[in-house]
């Protein structure tokens, strides 16, 4: 086992009714397979702001240099084993807030699923589960959230989740995707005192 893999499986392991979220695999080819299955769809990297995956081994780049950070998981159906997506919190984002202003006890909520997937509440219900984690078990004072704001899917879950509108950022760049890509940004948040009260 790597060191990665090792770390990883030293994680939190996080469950709900159909899914397990886990740490992503390092290294491990069937894992990339997977990946690069959903995440080589144009309807589903470029509308979360990252561009298509090109190749298994693209896709095993972005396991290794983004998705096995700390605090991502694997979305995988408990019925196949199979990861269909991906959820986690990061630290947050210029475009939540910049400098010095950046809580250290907030952090910022992103998804993507595969597109045979939508539509069937999975990431609502993996959200929910991200969400219980990051406000009981890291003690969270905060969790943020950004989609472009034509982006009715994530306007619904986040929605759904109980994320409030702070603001809109106007004409925002997109550095991931080719060319110059600009998008207006909804800013949202939900604070663990509104986590605990919700009904």
């Amino acid at each position: 086992m790597s060191d990665e893999n090792r770390n990883a499986a030293e994680r939190a392991v996080l469950t709900t009714e159909r899914l397990i979220l886990r740490p992503w695999k390092v290294n491990d080819r069937d894992e990339a397979q997977a990946l690069f299955r959903y995440a080589s769809n144009p309807h589903v990297g470029p509308s979360g702001a990252w561009p298509v995956h090109t190749s298994i081994e693209n896709s095993m780049e972005v396991i290794r240099d983004v998705l096995a950070a700390p605090e991502n998981y694997a979305v995988v159906l408990k019925e196949t084993g199979e990861p269909i997506g991906s959820i986690g919190l990061i630290a947050l984002s210029d475009r939540v807030c910049s400098g010095d202003d950046k809580p250290s006890d907030a952090m910022e909520l992103g998804y993507w699923i595969g597109e045979p997937y939508w539509g069937q509440g999975l990431v609502p219900e993996a959200a929910r589960e991200v969400l219980r984690h990051g406000f009981q078990d890291l003690q969270l004072a905060a969790i943020w959230g950004t989609h472009n704001v034509d982006n009715h899917k994530s306007e619904r879950v986040m929605d759904k989740l109980g994320l409030s509108w702070v603001r809109v950022a106007k004409h925002v760049r997109m550095p991931l995707l080719p060319g110059e890509v600009y998008r207006d940004e909804a800013i949202r948040r939900i604070t663990c005192d509104e986590y605990f009260s919700r009904p």
